[in-house]
């Protein structure tokens, strides 16, 4: 029953991708805005931020969050949402230092960590956590970015207030049944392996109806 409905979600996301690209790709806007379906390339060791129905078999248990380096790659689009109980408008350019929730378009779970270590390299397990978007406080991150907004040619930095550490990749891959996926984790200093960049996807634009707390 849980393979139906992934992949009925899987479906939707992808019929709602086509339905709105036109709008994003002939866009100039400049910036990531709310709602914006992304993907999210580690600048530094070029993969995009990936996860999959695929648990860990150490730490938390919960869903895993890799790197990937296939630019086609279906499950490695991400949504921008607002924080709980604080949901951003629907099409308005995000902030640099404001809070957000990164969730995982396929699979419905927020980019999430926590004090469990990492499997390859003992640094801060990262992974997707929560049900239809809805996790807890350890779901959001803050874009740190020079400017006033976050430009969608901008490299910038995910810092996770609640632990005090910053979304990266260092290198280490995985084998089976991820083999050369990279590991996903988190760390205490900002350095060259937590810059990120927005790649593929659908940046939504304001919209001129009235705003509404809505967030796709």
């Amino acid at each position: 029953m849980g393979s139906i409905v992934a992949l009925i979600r899987s479906i939707l996301s992808v019929l709602l991708l086509c339905s709105i690209q036109c709008c994003g790709a002939n866009s100039d806007l400049n910036y990531v805005t709310c709602g914006s379906l992304v993907k999210l390339l580690n600048t530094r060791h070029n993969v995009r931020l990936h996860s999959h129905d695929v648990k860990y078999g150490s730490g938390s248990g919960q869903q895993s969050v890799t790197g990937v380096e296939n630019a086609d790659d279906a499950n490695s689009y991400w949504r921008i949402r607002g924080k709980p109980n604080g949901p951003c408008q629907r099409g308005v350019a995000i902030k640099c230092g404001q809070s957000i929730r990164i969730t995982h378009m396929t699979t419905g779970r927020n980019l999430h960590t926590h004090h469990f270590s990492s499997p390859l390299s003992n640094n801060q397990e990262v992974s997707a956590f929560g049900e239809n978007g809805e996790g807890d406080d350890l779901d959001v991150w803050m874009v740190q970015c020079d400017g006033t907004h976050w430009e969608r040619d901008d490299t910038v930095r995910f810092k996770h207030p609640g632990t005090d550490v910053f979304l990266s990749v260092t290198g280490e891959q995985y084998g089976h049944p991820i083999r050369g996926q990279r590991e996903v984790h988190a760390m205490p200093a900002a350095n060259q392996h937590n810059w990120w960049r927005t790649m593929e996807g659908v940046f939504i634009q304001p919209s001129q109806e009235p705003m509404r707390h809505d967030e796709l």
